[in-house]
């Protein structure tokens, strides 16, 4: 056994072996020396990359000292002294955007901006079933039947090379803002701005695509403020700092890495959304039921979802439409509708997920080194979603086809594929695609999807198969999940929890929340809430003191299982978060399980490692 090995545990319930978080000792102590901080907190920052010369940075943002220089985006200070002539001439301007919050919410900061400057522009939001990803012909037609001369494309596009060559054919202008995996050659757009093109040396790719729309509005501004433009027409420069909730949303939402500036545009995001100055997502909101100062948790499982399902299930415009609206009424009724769209998109997984899971059983594709499954019936708008599903129920791998009809009339596979480390999934697709396999295919190392022709499928499965394998190169796939420290339910406190909240947060992709372990638990009054979720009350081994905890999405799986049946007196080491629960203005602790293991299935070394706890 490893000897940062966390109570043993080898393959828990969700097929993970857990480990401690790496820590540099020394750092740990400068942190506390240097900055006063407490040891917990100095380890959680040391666990993630955090010293003592970065810490100021990561702990305190500063918009005067952290932003970035956007001159510093391969093509930013050429496209910016352009498209400032441009508008000065009165060329008019149209925004393709992704479907998803990144796309809308990029579309809707250039929407914003644009028309701050009086003027109009055309935007289109590709219909998830019917165009998939990406730039497609007709939809670059239609911009410029609305009169667009140039088209803005944001989220999408790195890899559009027949579609950016058809389009500059039409006499349409291109750029495209992207953030998606590059290869060495581009589309021939006018500028691409992506910090992924292979010649970039700005450092900024951990920006979502509203991060990169956001900085090149910033360099945009300071074109127009340069060239005159803003006296000429006795405007006030645009309120860019005011937009940075969409950055926020947008990065919490694309889980890209809440490091470098991501954090800068996190933490003064949700400050403007707490504002409620962006009418849109202030109603959306509100029939999300968020109050006071929306969190990372509120735009990752309440808002974001919310605005994914428009596409999902009905209109993809629907979530630019809510971020741009200038009339709270319509604002309303589109966060309504969305809302709706949401709980529909809720009962569309639940069912896609039982039969996929039905699938792998009868399939044997549990025992594959990349789970693929197919349907002719399923709903191609929620692939993603439930390939996410089964990643985390398996730990490997996941690709879910679906089946469309395109523009043409004709079946479509539309696939989308979720990750976990050590294996590219947009590599695997890029390759997939190189090799005539897939039609499109591309996305990030942990996520992506592709589109290919139905008699494909079989070639396209055992290419990925052997994809993964020769990546994973021999190496067994148990994950590791790793581990702050131990904790004791009876020890932990409200203050405890606060400190590593305001100390280490905000916390998602790239900062992850701290983890515990809570070793030989005992687990009582287990049941099941609303459709699938286990809830319970544990304590120490020993008694006393019990806390709430909660298990999402548990039922069916080995998880659930296992909590279920550890009221049986059984007692079972935990893995999750503590979160801090407000109710009628009491404040309790909670814990959130992530994993668990039977104690009696391994011989835990807690003795051992009572030096490890920290609660």
């Amino acid at each position: 056994m490893k000897a940062n090995s966390v109570l043993n545990v080898s393959k828990s319930a969700m097929n993970t072996r857990w480990v401690y978080q790496g820590v540099d000792e020394a750092c740990v102590s400068r942190l506390m020396q240097m900055h006063g901080l407490p040891e917990m907190i100095a380890r959680i920052l040391s666990a993630r990359g955090v010293d003592e010369k970065t810490v100021e940075h990561f702990l305190n943002p500063s918009l005067a000292k952290h932003f970035p220089d956007p001159y510093s985006l391969t093509d930013m200070r050429e496209f910016s002294t352009w498209i400032a002539t441009q508008i000065a001439k009165g060329r008019k301007i149209g925004v393709f955007g992704d479907f998803d919050v990144d796309g809308s919410t990029s579309s809707a900061l250039f929407i914003n901006f644009f028309k701050h400057l009086g003027l109009d522009t055309p935007f289109h939001i590709p219909d998830r079933l019917v165009e998939g990803y990406g730039p497609n012909i007709g939809a670059l037609q239609k911009l410029k039947e609305q009169g667009a001369e140039i088209v803005l494309i944001a989220d999408c596009g790195t890899t559009s090379f027949e579609v950016v060559e058809q389009g500059r054919e039409l006499g349409l202008d291109i750029v495209i803002f992207d953030h998606h995996e590059a290869e060495e050659e581009l589309p021939q757009a006018n500028f691409v701005i992506n910090p992924k093109r292979q010649d970039d040396k700005s450092g900024l790719d951990m920006l979502c695509a509203a991060g990169v729309v956001f900085v090149s509005l910033v360099a945009m501004n300071a074109a127009l403020r340069e060239q005159g433009f803003y006296k000429k027409k006795k405007l006030t420069e645009a309120p860019l700092k005011d937009w940075m909730d969409l950055v926020a949303l947008a990065t919490i939402c694309d889980m890209v890495p809440l490091t470098g500036a991501n954090r800068l545009f996190v933490q003064y995001g949700f400050q403007k959304m707490a504002d409620h100055g962006n009418i849109g997502l202030s109603a959306l909101c509100e029939v999300s039921g968020v109050k006071g100062v929306p969190s990372v948790m509120h735009a990752g499982f309440a808002l974001g979802p919310r605005i994914n399902a428009g596409s999902r299930v009905h209109k993809a415009c629907l979530g630019t439409r809510l971020l741009s609206a200038t009339c709270a009424e319509e604002a309303k009724n589109i966060a309504w509708t969305l809302n709706d769209c949401n709980d529909k998109r809720k009962d569309i997984q639940s069912s896609m997920m039982s039969e996929a899971t039905t699938q792998i059983a009868l399939s044997k594709e549990a025992e594959k080194s990349l789970i693929f499954v197919s349907h002719e019936g399923w709903h191609a708008g929620l692939s993603g979603l439930v390939a996410g599903q089964i990643k985390e129920r398996f730990g490997k791998p996941a690709v879910v086809v679906t089946f469309a009809e395109n523009e043409k009339g004709e079946s479509e596979g539309r696939g989308s594929g979720r990750s976990i480390p050590g294996v590219n999934m947009a590599a695997a697709f890029i390759d997939a695609r190189n090799e005539g396999i897939v039609l499109k295919g591309g996305g990030h190392a942990m996520a992506g999807g592709f589109t290919v022709l139905p008699d494909k499928i079989e070639e396209l499965k055992v290419f990925l198969n052997k994809h993964v394998e020769d990546q994973l190169n021999g190496m067994e796939i148990i994950p590791e999940q790793l581990v702050d420290t131990l904790a004791s339910v009876s020890a932990v406190r409200a203050d405890f929890v606060k400190l590593i909240e305001n100390n280490g947060g905000p916390y998602g992709q790239g900062n992850p929340e701290p983890v515990f372990a809570l070793p030989s638990a005992r687990v009582q009054m287990v049941d099941v809430v609303g459709k699938n979720h286990v809830r319970c009350r544990i304590s120490d081994v020993e008694g006393g003191t019990s806390i709430k905890a909660i298990c999402f999405r548990a039922v069916g799986t080995p998880l659930g299982d296992m909590l279920l049946d550890a009221s049986k007196n059984h007692t079972i080491h935990l893995l999750g978060r503590f979160k801090i629960n407000e109710w009628q203005g009491r404040e309790s602790v909670e814990f959130m399980i992530t994993d668990a293991a039977l104690a009696s299935s391994v011989q835990s070394n807690f003795a051992d490692q009572e030096d490890r706890i920290f609660a």
